[in-house]
């Protein structure tokens, strides 16, 4: 059956919404939405990292993206505004990732498939290792749910719960790191941020309860991989795009439905 290369796809798809679902919502709950994008943006110079020293594609990008969360967490308490510093790093990191790509001898490989992602060439081992990081990624918000939405709903009755927000944010951080790390091979590096955000945002006007949320923004993400590969099949379309293009779709309904309900 993981011979057809659609059901390969399909089941990276469903991989990445298990994973990016749950940590989805906290990126919308914390407004991280540059902060995922800036992650994101480092995988490309970890793609580079991974060449340079013929270690494989998912250890670099996920060392760099660790890198670049925590750099992220460490200059944004030192007085830096927010949202320039993230604009900075997530810029810089693209770029300086795109460059160093050039210098690596003998790379030869089609950057538009790390950009963009390249779902339809994921292999068995490839899955392997989504499964693996969706399985990681869920173990860890599941052991630290309870935790981790006290210290987004409210740092200081965190500290009066005796919780450390900062180590939270690190679980976060690191969460945040093996997705991309994953992901990359499904979407690419500029549209991992997409499929974070635009799930959970989807499903926040059907949802009753942050439990609720996080189930409802793994179908969105499911279904969203499912249809996208269902129109590139029928339009001869890139797999990613249209993947987070059917997300989209499924955002808007779930905003006219909030409004016509509001």
């Amino acid at each position: 059956m993981l011979d057809d290369f659609l059901i390969r796809a399909a089941l990276a798809g469903l991989g990445l919404a298990l994973a990016a679902a749950p940590l989805g919502c906290f990126v919308a709950w914390r407004r991280m939405a540059f902060f995922g994008d800036a992650t994101a943006h480092a995988a490309i110079l970890g793609v580079a990292l991974s060449l340079a020293l013929s270690l494989p594609i998912f250890a670099g990008t996920l060392v760099m993206a660790l890198i670049m969360a925590l750099a992220v967490g460490a200059l944004g308490g030192r007085g830096l505004a927010v949202d320039t510093l993230l604009g900075v790093l997530s810029h810089s990191a693209l770029a300086a990732g795109l460059v160093a790509i050039t210098f690596v001898p003998g790379a030869r490989l089609d950057l538009s498939a790390y950009l963009f992602g390249d779902i339809l060439a994921v292999t068995r081992t490839d899955l392997a290792v989504i499964w693996g990081g969706a399985a990681l990624v869920v173990a860890l918000i599941l052991w630290r749910w309870q935790r981790l939405l006290t210290a987004t709903l409210s740092p200081d009755l965190a500290h009066a719960s005796g919780i450390d927000p900062r180590r939270e944010q690190h679980v976060l951080t690191l969460a945040l790191a093996v997705t991309v790390a994953v992901a990359i091979k499904v979407v690419g590096a500029l549209l991992i941020g997409a499929m974070l955000l635009i799930p959970a945002a989807a499903a926040r006007p059907f949802a009753r309860t942050p439990e609720a949320m996080a189930l409802i923004a793994a179908a969105v993400g499911g279904t969203a991989a499912l249809a996208g590969l269902e129109a590139a099949w029928l339009f001869d379309t890139p797999a990613g795009p249209s993947m987070v293009c059917a997300a989209a779709v499924i955002f808007l309904a779930s905003a006219a439905f909030g409004r016509g309900r509001g």
